[in-house]
């Protein structure tokens, strides 16, 4: 009788821990590094990347990408098109509330995409993710139709993306222009506070059991997430150290590999799908204004050492206007083709010498001055170093300007005065090549008017066919790199580093995002 009685408080005392191992893992708080502060981080309206880290999890959309490319039901049960594709009618669920209580359905999806939609609200990319759709129909509760103006075949990738997630009607409403700050979707953990440039909270939503078939868990494995920024890449490994984070993104290369043979670390590199860190060359401001100047900065530009240099064993070289993991990627720039010789042929070729000996060639009495303008995040300051150091013995002469801000990135760009200018945006979908490089597209900041270009692009958006869209996109992207539009440095991985005891972290078909649902603490 004794060794049962023994048996049962050992027994019970097991199954007491592995409650309280239960609870403790629900009531957990988690720790996460932002690297940036967006200038906002209302979805609809802003375009950050960053501001999807924490988001993607505040919002489901209609549909989810799943790891292999495909797409899988979300808020959407299933979904029909046309077959002139202009038509896309979404069969929703029917047992889900937002985080308010306010039911979704049919009508919401309505008002989400007329707020998107709006030019009055002045959004940054989700608007142009879906400007093909012309009228939303609300057939029944349970059944949205939107009617297109033409094809658009990425649509069901943008309905897929976090600036595409669902917001409550009634919040929208109730918020206005202050919405940022009172955010409300489906997802599986609720908006509660945010702090401008200090930290981001988020916290469990009980209630969560529609989740996608990408989440391995039903509902969210710790109470409460806390994102602060660390803007300063030096400041993220002693972050990690002190235990103030448990996660953080865009860890300085070097840091990574110290942290790595950290036993109480675990790296993640995360290929990023869409655009390398790239320069756009300003085909309307002289000298870039030249093909051949182009060309001979492209071949002066030692890549391979510089991204050695910079980003050690993380990064592949760029070599092509799309990063090698992205759908249709074309390698079309050579990585291996850094000669000085060739350049200085190209540069004499286009009248470019140095008369005077001064190290800086001219032309008509003009210096080759480059101005070059670049942001602060990515390690795209070092970038631009190097860039100056190469190209100063060809004979150009440097200006490197460094602006603060993504909103100050657009305004310079706007501005029209530089040569080279960085900017690379993420995407699942190639089509993000045609607002780089249609005529009159918001982002051609090379300022290309190609005819042959825009009818490649146009017709790629347009078709139905996967066979014939990877043509298309493999041809544009040849014809991106005969003219010399772009300078690609590399394809962009982030390296993640996360402290032993978070489980379960790993990331969304679109790279950038963690699967926050998933990821717990042992």
């Amino acid at each position: 009788m004794v060794f049962g009685r023994i048996r049962s408080v050992i027994v019970c005392l097991v199954l007491a821990c592995a409650a309280c191992a239960r609870s403790a893992s629900v009531k957990s708080e988690l720790h996460y590094g932002l690297t940036l502060a967006p200038t906002g981080i209302d979805p609809h309206i802003n375009a950050s990347s960053e501001l999807g880290i924490p988001l993607a999890s505040v919002y489901d959309t209609l549909i989810f990408r799943d790891p292999a490319g495909g797409f899988v039901p979300g808020l959407a049960q299933g979904w029909e098109i046309s077959a002139d594709g202009l038509q896309y009618t979404f069969f929703l669920r029917s047992d889900v509330h937002f985080q308010d209580g306010t039911p979704f359905n049919a009508q919401a999806v309505k008002v989400n995409l007329e707020r998107i939609l709006d030019p009055a609200n002045k959004s940054q990319l989700a608007r142009f993710m879906i400007d093909a759709v012309q009228s939303m129909t609300v057939v029944d509760d349970y059944t949205v139709r939107l009617q297109l103006a033409e094809p658009f075949a990425p649509l069901l990738d943008s309905l897929s993306q976090v600036y595409l997630g669902m917001a409550s009607p009634t919040a929208l409403k109730k918020w206005a222009k202050d919405y940022s700050f009172h955010q409300v979707g489906t997802g599986p953990f609720r908006f509660v506070e945010y702090v401008p440039g200090d930290h981001l909270t988020l916290e469990r939503n009980p209630d969560y059991a529609w989740g996608p078939s990408i989440y391995r868990n039903k509902t969210a494995q710790v109470q409460r997430i806390i994102f602060r920024f660390y803007e300063d890449p030096a400041t993220r490994a002693p972050a990690l150290l002190s235990g103030e984070a448990d996660v953080m993104g865009e860890v300085l290369p070097m840091d990574a590999d110290s942290l790595k043979k950290d036993g109480r670390f675990s790296v993640y590199p995360v290929n990023i799908l869409g655009q390398p860190l790239q320069f756009f060359f300003n085909t309307r401001q002289a000298p870039t204004d030249d093909v051949l100047v182009r060309q001979a900065l492209l071949a002066a530009t030692d890549r391979e050492g510089l991204v050695q240099t910079v980003f050690g064993s993380f990064s592949p070289v760029a070599t092509g206007p799309l990063t090698a993991s992205t759908w249709s990627a074309l390698a079309v720039v050579p990585a291996s083709i850094f000669n000085r010789e060739t350049a200085d042929a190209l540069l004499r070729q286009a009248g470019w010498v140095d008369s005077n000996g001064d190290g800086v060639r001219e032309k008509n009495g003009q210096s080759l001055r480059l101005k070059v303008i670049y942001p602060p995040w990515g390690l795209t300051p070092q970038v631009a170093d190097l860039l100056e150091l190469q190209w100063k013995q060809i004979g150009a002469a440097v200006e490197l300007i460094q602006v603060p801000s993504f909103l100050a990135l657009v305004e310079a760009q706007a501005g029209g005065a530089y040569n080279l200018i960085s900017m690379n945006q993420a995407g699942t979908d190639p089509y993000l090549l045609s607002s780089y490089f249609q005529t009159g597209a918001a982002n051609n900041w090379t300022g290309i008017d190609d005819a042959r270009l825009n009818s490649l692009l146009l017709d790629a958006a347009r078709s139905g066919n996967d066979t014939d869209r990877l043509a298309l996109y493999r041809q544009a992207q040849t014809e991106i790199a005969s003219q010399y539009l772009i300078l690609p440095i590399r394809d962009y991985v982030n390296l993640n580093v996360a402290a032993r005891r978070v489980q379960g972290l790993h990331f969304t078909a679109q790279g950038w995002f963690p699967v926050l649902i998933d990821m717990g603490l042992g």
